[in-house]
């Protein structure tokens, strides 16, 4: 869309026309001048928008995760949610955390390679003094875990973990597994500084305290199920495997449920004293002819037409259509007409 210019930017423009400062011909020259944009081949494009609001759809679904999951582990207000999904050079993202923070790194099976899931410091200690009996305030001072803080947060974070994996079934059956916690991001060393990640940044609040969650990402790893973050692939996604699952198991159970099966020989009609009258071995005459075919109900539903006959020494009836959509009756035997 063309640039629309203010009262003041036109006026400027028309005076510096009328005083000669600028000619029509430089103006049209600026415009026919081919635009030039500069790129960085240190910081290669490899995650395309497309695939950029995939990942994003993604950790909207794990920031409500781990909201439901910290509220009813910390027993407090927890609020989750994504601020921002870039891709930059891995050696970009080590210099952007702090010096000494919580740093996460798992394995995604069956991707080959980690991720990590940095944590800051002042959001961790607010989670860990909460898991010990305390009001969740995070401290101003970083230190070094001890064995038992080390082993609390690594349980904490491994749960978290399992929420991972169901924020991508809809895109991949990943199954994440922790595989080290570290302070210094100078000793993690994941990728090449120059690879591409992906930095999935959440903004994080334990009672009252706040912080950032950023989860990286390296392309290379990504790179076997980035087909699968187009939106062509999320347009033709099919239901959820459970759902068929579930499908194929009910289908199975009505094979083996009982259907009350009829066969209507005929009918008549007589009066009340002629019934009362009735005794053994009296002969009450059908209105149905004996070459006629007889209806088959399936419950109160005309779904087969047969003819009587003997099979086997017994009485039976041999279907002779099928009617495919089935006639429904009422109490009485009247078809139901719509």
């Amino acid at each position: 869309m063309a640039e629309v210019l203010s009262q003041n930017e036109i006026d400027a423009l028309l005076s510096a026309l009328s005083s000669g400062e600028l000619t029509a011909e430089e103006i049209r020259k600026e415009e026919t001048d081919r635009k030039v944009k500069t790129y960085d081949f240190k910081r290669a494009m490899r995650f395309s928008k497309d695939q950029i609001r995939s990942l994003s759809r993604i950790f909207e679904n794990f920031s409500r995760l781990l909201t439901t999951y910290f509220s009813a582990n910390l027993r407090t207000y927890v609020q989750i949610q994504v601020i921002s999904v870039e891709q930059l050079p891995y050696e970009e993202f080590i210099r952007s955390i702090p010096k000494v923070t919580i740093l996460n790194i798992f394995g995604v099976q069956p991707l080959d390679g980690k991720f990590v899931m940095e944590v800051n410091p002042n959001i961790a200690y607010a989670m860990l003094d909460r898991l010990l009996g305390g009001h969740g305030h995070g401290q101003d001072v970083v230190r070094s875990l001890t064995e038992i803080e080390n082993r609390v947060m690594m349980r904490m974070f491994s749960r978290a973990l399992e929420y991972f994996g169901d924020a991508w079934k809809g895109v991949a059956d990943l199954d994440p597994e922790m595989d080290m916690m570290e302070v210094n991001p100078q000793f993690m060393q994941l990728v090449s500084p120059n690879e591409t990640v992906a930095v999935v940044s959440l903004s994080s609040k334990i009672g009252e305290t706040s912080g950032m969650i950023n989860v990286c990402m390296p392309h290379v790893v990504l790179e076997p199920i980035m087909p699968k973050l187009s939106a062509h692939y999320w347009m033709n996604i099919k239901k959820p495997r459970e759902n068929s699952d579930d499908l194929q198991a009910i289908q199975k159970s009505l094979q083996y449920a009982s259907l009350p099966i009829s066969v209507e020989l005929g009918f008549s009609s007589i009066t009340v004293e002629e019934f009362l009258q009735l005794t053994v071995g009296d002969v009450i005459k059908l209105e149905q002819e004996i070459d006629q075919h007889l209806p088959i109900k399936v419950g109160n539903a005309r779904k087969y037409v047969g003819q009587p006959g003997v099979s086997r020494g017994r009485i039976a009836v041999q279907v002779t259509e099928v009617l495919e959509e089935g006639v429904k009756e009422d109490d009485e035997g009247l078809p139901i007409t719509r």
